[in-house]
């Protein structure tokens, strides 16, 4: 076997937790899928896809190297992302803000930029690098040789979780907008817990930030 299944088991679990929190790829796909349809839901997912597998290349043959080499650009990074998710908790909990499924306006948007932003969304989220580039070798064990193939299968396994629990947002996030909407305390509540989860991930990055790159 490439991997055990302890460690397949645990990067499903690690996984999952990662992408059932909300963050820059759930707060996209989601907004897409309301206001433009499960369509454009669809065609985002496709280019989040593509973004895991450019990280998953990029992990494989260097990126660790890079961030380790330049320790500045792995730091300044985490602290982007964490910024980042402490905006999207802002505006999820200050006053009149809005939750992650509560309907607002868009520009529709053609396929090629639906994709093109899924891609490029998934590529400046902190999570996923942090995910290949801290995490994902946590699972991986050199007394099985064959490194590269385990980082190849750990990621893809990532992936499949990451894209099937994403697909499901999609197809549920018109319907959940519905009943949200029908229930503005459910919508008030929905809002602190997308808020408040955020700024936990926040913190948590932010005290990762000064954590150098591992090889």
């Amino acid at each position: 076997m490439v991997i055990s299944t302890a460690a397949a088991a645990g990067m499903a679990v690690t996984a999952l937790g990662m992408v059932l929190t909300p963050g820059p790829n759930m707060m996209y796909l989601v907004s897409r899928s309301i206001s433009q349809g499960r369509m454009a839901g669809w065609i985002s997912l496709a280019g989040t896809g593509v973004g895991f597998v450019v990280y998953l290349a990029m992990a494989n043959l260097g990126l660790a190297v890079v961030f380790a080499a330049v320790p500045w650009l792995y730091i300044g990074f985490k602290a982007a992302g964490a910024a980042y998710l402490a905006y999207l908790a802002w505006q999820a909990l200050r006053p009149g803000g809005r939750g992650l499924f509560e309907p607002r306006e868009l520009a529709r948007d053609p396929a090629g930029k639906l994709f093109r932003m899924g891609m490029v969304t998934n590529l400046l989220n902190p999570k996923a690098a942090i995910m290949y580039v801290a995490l994902i070798p946590q699972f991986v064990d050199p007394a099985l040789g064959h490194v590269t193939a385990q980082g190849f299968t750990l990621g893809g396994l990532q992936i499949v979780v990451s894209l099937t629990v994403n697909a499901s947002i999609v197809l549920a996030a018109g319907s959940v907008a519905k009943l949200v909407g029908r229930r503005p305390a459910w919508a008030a509540w929905q809002r602190r817990i997308t808020g408040t989860l955020l700024g936990c991930v926040a913190l948590l990055l932010a005290w990762e930030v000064p954590a150098r790159a591992r090889i």
